[in-house]
């Protein structure tokens, strides 16, 4: 007992992961530049300055690394402490976006509005469902395996919460939420069949959601033939398409795409690695690949190395919400899978994505102090 507590206690003087943190601000930096060569032409076109969203990306970067910073000093056991809090607060704020305090925004009333500032809650919610299912995992070990106990609480939880998301109506942060789940329940223990049983009831779930909307299944139908509807539901999933053919081997050279010239929409939001590929072509694409690979090496590195349980599914769940939005992200811009407005950590134009980002860089960087060296 004395030698764990002394390596614990070796743990915690322990310092932050500075290859985490190297990948983390190379991420930051290069969201910077794609949006402001992604939003210029918009912006003018919208605001009369072309580098209306690039300060705005600014000053949400600033925010960010604040964020961060805080996240990296604050002690893991406060975070630990205020997990019902989270969740509580998660289920609130999902629910007022559904009631008149709600913004609407392309038909979808996912954000809520704070003076000049508006706030998308999903992205905290991930992160306090995370801290939950961190928490319960690892304080019901010994009755994981069980229906009642194990399993039920955790699909009860995330059950509400994508329920109000489905509300908004926002399919594709549902999906992450659940993909959050699965991953947690695969790692934290939960028997097989249960994951596969859930895994067949959210397939015929989702089917009976996208065939029941309207705009579901248009979405649906242009991701099944996006070139027969290229002029309607298809159009902005053929543009992306079009930009990452013109970027070929060594892009355009940045700022020099054409797909943001009002072509490609959301070009500096959802659609921003679009422009990326068109402009770094697949020499650049590759570099982003590994750096976000890194990143994900590490943080997982991180989540591997802990000794506490609770720290290592923290660590882990984190990980998991950047690189479920990466990765989904990435299949949307990409065809493979249909568009579900999902950003892309640290790149797209955004205050509560790109604020989220930093802050789970900043629990993992605040976790790697434990790490046993």
């Amino acid at each position: 007992m004395s030698s764990l507590n002394s390596n614990t206690s070796s743990a915690v003087r322990g310092s932050i992961d500075p290859w985490l943190l190297t990948a983390t601000l190379l991420l930051g930096g290069f969201g910077l530049i794609m949006v402001l060569s992604a939003s210029g032409i918009m912006a003018e076109y919208k605001h009369a300055d072309k580098f209306y969203f690039f300060k705005r990306q600014l000053i949400y970067t600033g925010v960010g690394l604040a964020a961060m910073i805080a996240c990296m000093q604050i002690p893991r056991r406060f975070f630990y402490s205020m997990t019902y809090v989270w969740i509580l607060t998660a289920i609130v704020l999902l629910g007022l976006c559904s009631t008149p305090l709600g913004t609407s925004v392309n038909g979808a009333s996912r954000w809520l509005k704070f003076g000049p500032v508006n706030f998308q809650p999903l992205e905290f919610a991930k992160v306090a469902l995370v801290f939950y299912l961190a928490y319960f995992f690892s304080r019901k070990q010994d009755l994981v395996q069980t229906f009642s106990v194990g399993f039920l609480p955790p699909i009860l939880v995330t059950g509400v919460l994508g329920g109000l998301l489905l509300l908004q109506p926002d399919f594709g942060g549902a999906v992450i939420m659940s993909g959050i789940l699965f991953f947690m329940c695969l790692v934290g223990g939960t028997r097989f069949i249960y994951l596969l049983t859930s895994l067949v009831l959210a397939a015929g779930s989702g089917y009976m959601l996208i065939a029941s909307s309207p705009y579901r299944m248009k979405r649906w139908t242009a991701f099944l033939n996006p070139h027969e509807l290229a002029q309607n539901e298809g159009y902005q999933l053929v543009q992306s398409l079009y930009a990452f053919g013109k970027g070929s081997i060594f892009g355009t050279g940045i700022g020099a795409g054409q797909s943001k010239l009002l072509f490609l929409p959301e070009a500096h939001n959802d659609f921003i690695m679009a422009v990326v590929g068109e402009e770094l072509g697949f020499v650049g694409m590759s570099l982003f690949f590994f750096t976000i690979g890194f990143f994900m090496w590490r943080s997982f590195r991180i989540a591997q190395k802990l000794e506490d349980l609770q720290d290592r599914f923290t660590a882990f769940g984190i990980t998991c919400i950047v690189g479920l939005g990466m990765v989904l992200n990435l299949a949307v811009v990409l065809g493979a899978v249909p568009p579900k407005g999902v950003a892309m950590p640290f790149i797209s134009y955004g205050g509560s994505s790109l604020t989220a980002s930093f802050i789970c860089a900043g629990i993992l960087l605040n976790l790697s102090r434990r790490v046993k060296t």
